[in-house]
Parts: structure tokens; sequence; C-alpha cells
């Protein structure tokens, strides 16, 4: 990966819909090859798709919620099933430390998130965190910084 691939990925990341054109403008090359760059990333598996950021709290979901939960290893192949289920579940992660699972969900109303939380106790003891505002939201690495000291 050299520089021309971090400052495509860089570009894809602001914009994962910037135009080929544009893209080998930015990067001065030709449409071809910045095309050819770009399936390159995505078969070696750097560009692993593309997605769309949503605006939670327009769509009627406003209460966005972290959830501890401390899953004992032999629930986790009935839990599984039903966290990636969950249309509310954005994201879980297995971490390390007293917490097994991390969650981040967003609901409608904290009477909703109360009903799922309770849902959860089923699995293991929980703790939340409801979030009060996001200062930095989340982002792709930022590449083009992590290489340059390379």
């Amino acid at each position: 990966m050299d520089q021309i691939d971090i400052k495509i990925i860089s570009l894809l990341q602001e914009n994962g819909r910037m135009p080929l054109k544009q893209l080998a403008e930015n990067v001065y090359l030709s449409s071809p090859a910045t095309a050819a760059r770009i399936e390159k990333l995505e078969d070696e598996g750097i560009i692993s798709g593309y997605s769309v950021k949503l605006n939670y709290k327009r769509l009627g979901y406003p209460v966005t919620a972290f959830i501890n939960l401390e899953l004992s290893p032999t629930r986790k192949p009935e839990f599984y099933p039903f966290i990636c289920a969950h249309p509310n579940v954005l994201e879980c992660n297995c971490v390390t430390g007293r917490y097994s699972m991390l969650i981040k969900v967003a609901f409608d109303t904290t009477e909703n998130l109360d009903h799922f939380i309770n849902r959860l106790q089923e699995f293991g003891a929980t703790e939340t965190q409801i979030v009060f505002s996001t200062p930095q939201e989340a982002r792709g690495m930022l590449v083009d910084k992590l290489f340059d000291d390379k």
C-alpha cells in the first residue's frame, strides 16, 4: 500500500459515493488506474464494503445507550442469534473485563430500552450507560495519519 492507496482510502472514508472521476483527479491518476487500485484494495480485504451513515435521532430513535452484559460462554450459542436479529442493536462486541459483551443500541424511548434490558438480563447481569452527547461520532481510522511516519 502506497501513498496513493492511502489517499484513495481517505477520500472514500469521507465520501463513499465519490465519483470515480473525482477520485482519480484527487490522486492524479486516470479513472481506469484508480478503479484498478480500488479493486485491488477490495480484493485484499482492506476495503471490506461501503455503507450509509444514518441519523438515528431523525429516524425517531433518539435514545442511544451502551450496555455491558456479563455473559457466560455457555450462553453464547443462544445469545448470538438473539442479539444479531434485534433491530435496535447497532453493534455488539465481545470484550475483556468483568462484562464480556459491549452492546450499542438505539431506541425510540427509554421505556423500550428498559424492556430490551430486561430481555438481556435473561442472559446475565447488565450495566447501562445512556448517551447524553457525542462529541466525536464513529469514524474510520485516519489512515493518512497512521502512515505519516512511514
